[in-house]
């Protein structure tokens, strides 16, 4: 397994400042995110338990994955989510040349545009967290928000436990963090144990819910 940090390095987010990493506020705000969707059965699956502890989120959504499953991303925002761009075909940015890059996150965009109830939020994360610096700036000058993560739930990770998943969030939220999960296949075993359980260790301590814009 690839080395990944569970709890962003605080180097990190300074080197990389124009990008989005947590969202500090004094009000107890954590930001859940899903990345790779929408996949049936289970976003449909997060959508609620999302409901049950009436808490919002930000999906990261391919946009292969969305042609594929129009009324189940209607769904995500008639619920009240927020929609990032995650690409069209889920691509690496370390090992694609940058105008291709770009066309490609740009196909997403006219995927999402083509859902006249999709809200226009420029939201965009990169697929494995990689870009290169000039993808970046390319992105950033259309007005794109790159949004990271303070917390890794690692729930894509199958040799790790559900519970060590589960550990991953609940031992390093704090106000502000930006929170990972994947409504993906792969991640399915480790995210249906950890997330109504997450969901209500942060309801538990008075964490609140919101999205990002």
């Amino acid at each position: 397994m690839s080395f990944y940090w569970v709890k962003t390095n605080s180097f990190i987010k300074k080197v990389f400042s124009k990008y989005c990493w947590d969202i500090p506020n004094n009000e107890k705000k954590i930001y859940l995110t899903f990345d790779d969707g929408p996949t049936p059965e289970i976003t449909d699956w997060v959508l609620s338990e999302l409901k049950k502890f009436d808490a919002k989120a930000t999906f990261f959504c391919i946009g292969k994955n969305i042609k594929a499953n129009l009324a189940l991303f209607e769904k995500l925002i008639t619920d009240g989510h927020s929609i990032g761009n995650h690409t069209m075909n889920h691509v690496n940015g370390w090992k694609i040349h940058t105008n291709e890059y770009i066309e490609n996150v740009k196909n997403c965009a006219e995927v999402l545009d083509e859902q006249e109830k999709t809200p226009r939020r420029l939201l965009f994360r990169p697929p494995y967290g990689k870009i290169k610096k000039a993808q970046s700036k390319i992105l950033r000058n259309l007005g794109y928000k790159i949004v990271m993560w303070d917390v890794l739930s690692a729930d894509f990770d199958q040799s790790i436990t559900p519970e060590k998943c589960l550990e991953n969030v609940t031992k390093n939220v704090k106000s502000g963090s930006v929170i990972v999960f994947h409504d993906s296949i792969k991640a399915s075993p480790n995210l249906r144990f950890a997330l109504p359980r997450t969901l209500h260790f942060l309801k538990e301590n008075g964490y609140k819910f919101d999205i990002i814009h």
